[in-house]
C-alpha cells in the first residue's frame, strides 16, 4: 500500500478541501460553510475545517478494517440516487 501526503487547502471560492499533495485536481473531501456559519465561527473556519477533516481521517482509520467492501455493495451504493439524508 502506498502512502500519500494529504494537505488541507482553501479553494478560490472559500471552501476548504483535503487533497493529495501531489494531485491538485479533485479533492478527497470538500467543506463548504454558509455565511451564517462563518459569521458564528468568527474567522476560525479554517480551524473548524481542520478539526472536521482530522476527525474524519481518524474515523476512517478506526473503521477501515471493520468494513467488508463487497463488489455488489459498492455497485449498489453507486446506483443509489443522491438524495439528502439526515444522519443524526
Amino acid at each position: 500500500m502506498s502512502t500519500s501526503i494529504l494537505e488541507i487547502v482553501e479553494l478560490p471560492d472559500g471552501d476548504f478541501a483535503l487533497r493529495r499533495a501531489d494531485d491538485e485536481t479533485t479533492p478527497l473531501v470538500r467543506i463548504s460553510f454558509s455565511q451564517e456559519a462563518r459569521d458564528m465561527m468568527e474567522d476560525r473556519d479554517l480551524s473548524v475545517a481542520k478539526a472536521m477533516m482530522t476527525a474524519g481521517i481518524e474515523a476512517v482509520g478506526n473503521i477501515a478494517d471493520a468494513i467488508d467492501w463487497d463488489d455488489e455493495d459498492a455497485e449498489a451504493e453507486v446506483a443509489k440516487p443522491a438524495t439528502p439524508r439526515t444522519l443524526h
